[in-house]
């Protein structure tokens, strides 16, 4: 049985401690939301019942929000059962354009074959197709795709970033890392690998730890990439030509520990937000934390974010595996919660007004 929801209001930001762990549910983390054409919000997230560790057995659960995310329900709706060998869990969202809406996450069955796949649900996610490998098996392998992940381009192309750590006869797994996009130009139907596959280097030429890619694209068509890094800052790269190819990934100016960060466009302003863990000024007690949690806006795709604003701050706490959704004129993020022990254990929704980003601190 769980933990009783808590929720915190601090002025207009408001936080539900949705999901903590109960005994026979050690973690709950790496959902999505969508937007549900009666009025609802879903949020789908990975339930885990076999303990905390990645490779623990879990499913698809959903709750549901009639408020906008204000208020959630109580009891969890089984999405996809656990189909994995080991576990299903990261979850994506996506509305297509024929209004259907396209679930993926990794089904992963060991430490060989953990690929994501593709479900899409005609009547509003109370069914779903039967699932359509993003990765076939002639490029079988173990791939992370983080959780709300997946984009749709103005072309219509669906863009999966993903980083690639084994394969079947390698001697063992590379968690380094070895990042690339696997794309479609046919809802989903069918999938390609990009042409571009990299891994990280620093400035003196050493390996540098790439993992867990995101993407979102600029106002001129270009794609942003964005990838964890141990080199104490996000890497990126830039594609000019849909995701086809990519440039040798390059630090940013984005501070952060070993933790991905996420970037999603504001529908209502035309604004990036970026939600990440900012090292910029921490202490050193805090270096190599996930702490604390900040949102952040660019006016610039990009290249210069300003307002930032501290959504979690506890230094025992461990914030990651963000989750953005936007619901009329109030944004809604989902993320991990706990405390180091229980770093994943826990997800926090956490909802307030798009115009709390930009407006003068009192």
């Amino acid at each position: 049985m769980q933990a009783p929801i808590r929720v915190v209001t601090e002025g207009v930001v408001k936080k539900t401690v949705l999901l903590p762990p109960g005994a026979d549910n050690p973690r709950n983390s790496e959902g999505a939301f969508v937007c549900l054409r009666d009025g609802r919000v879903l949020f789908v997230y990975s339930h885990f019942t076999g303990g905390r560790g990645d490779h623990a057995a879990a499913f698809l659960a959903g709750r549901f929000s009639a408020d906008g995310g204000e208020t959630w329900s109580r009891e969890d709706v089984v999405i996809v059962p656990n189909e994995g060998t080991w576990n299903v869990m990261s979850v994506s969202l996506l509305r297509l354009p024929d209004g259907r809406i396209a679930l993926f996450y990794l089904c992963k069955n060991s430490l060989e074959d953990c690929r994501p796949v593709m479900r899409v649900s005609s009547d509003e996610g109370a069914s779903w197709s039967e699932a359509v490998d993003v990765i076939g098996e002639a490029d079988k392998g173990y791939y992370v795709l983080n959780n709300d992940r997946v984009i749709q381009l103005d072309s219509g192309r669906l863009v999966a970033p993903v980083a690639l750590h084994n394969r079947p006869g390698w001697s063992g797994p590379d968690w380094a890392g070895e990042v690339t996009c696997y794309l479609s130009d046919d809802l989903g139907a069918s999938w390609r690998c990009c042409a571009t596959r990299q891994r990280g280097f620093g400035p003196d030429g050493r390996r540098v730890t790439v993992q867990e890619p995101g993407v979102v694209q600029r106002g001129n068509g270009d794609l942003l990439m964005f990838v964890r890094t141990d080199a104490g800052v996000q890497y990126t790269s830039q594609s000019g030509d849909g995701g086809e190819t990519w440039p040798p990934l390059a630090p940013s100016t984005i501070r952060s520990p070993l933790s991905p960060a996420s970037i999603k466009r504001i529908p209502s302003t035309g604004e990036l937000l970026l939600v990440w863990n900012d090292h910029s000024d921490v202490p050193d007690s805090l270096r190599g934390r996930r702490t604390p949690l900040a949102v952040a806006v660019s006016r610039d795709e990009g290249w210069n974010w300003v307002g930032r604003r501290i959504i979690e701050d506890d230094p025992e706490g461990w914030y990651c595996y963000t989750a953005i959704g936007f619901c009329g004129e109030h944004v809604l993020l989902a993320y991990c919660s706990g405390k180091r022990a229980q770093a994943l254990a826990t997800t926090t929704i956490t909802r307030f007004p798009v115009r709390w980003l930009t407006e003068e601190t009192p």
